[in-house]
């Protein structure tokens, strides 16, 4: 039996956040080595910290919410590919693969591994508008990335993001892909069932294919 792969970033004050979002905080309320019966905590978090999901309401007014995001699309075969680009990947690095099978693809860049640093990079590699409407074409129904967003930093208008979400493509982002081979992993996302959010923190498996 192959063993199940956790791509998903661990939540903790020491994670990078999208400046301007709330940072990650795990206060606890109470401490049974200060004599109370249990421990217990209060979370303080982003919807869009470390691994999480991006459904269409993100961008699109009255699209989707998390909550009513389809399992088929966030359960099932995944396709991992490598784009070992140094700033943007686009629709030329695309275009070569084969995509006719796939509905979810996970892109491992050079990003994968960042997040495990504190500090924000700016310079992470993104999509062009260009890669987002190729896969919105080749039929994509979910689209993973290893940095904290799709669309470069900076980007007023988001447009890969409006892209991919008006077509109803769910979007992952902040997977830690350092430790998966290229290849095709049985996927298993999970985003919390928030009820009218935006995004929500996910936990994300990967399993190779038997």
């Amino acid at each position: 039996m192959s063993k199940f792969i956790d791509v998903t970033v661990p939540l903790s004050a020491d994670l990078p956040v999208w400046p301007g979002d709330p940072a990650f905080r795990l206060e606890f309320t109470q401490r049974m080595a200060e004599g109370q019966r249990c421990n217990l905590s209060r979370l303080s978090l982003g919807s869009h910290a470390g691994t999480h999901v991006d459904a269409p309401f993100h961008f699109v007014d009255g699209g989707a919410t998390v909550d009513e995001l389809p399992l088929e699309i966030l359960i099932g075969k995944a396709r991992v590919v490598s784009v070992p680009v140094r700033d943007a990947v686009g629709r030329d690095h695309l275009e070569g693969l084969d995509l006719r099978d796939d509905i979810r693809l996970l892109i491992k860049t050079r990003n994968s591994g960042a997040l495990r640093h504190p500090s924000f990079q700016e310079d992470f590699v993104h999509l062009t508008p260009d890669a987002a409407t190729y896969l919105v074409q080749a039929g994509l129904k979910l689209v993973g990335v290893d940095y904290l967003s799709i669309d470069r930093h900076a980007s007023p208008d988001h447009p890969v993001h409006r892209t991919l979400l008006e077509a109803g493509v769910v979007v992952v982002e902040g997977l830690d892909l350092s430790q998966v081979d290229p290849g095709e992993y049985d996927m298993t996302c999970l985003p919390l069932r928030v009820a009218g959010a935006d995004g929500a923190p996910a936990r994300v498996v990967l399993r190779h294919r038997m």
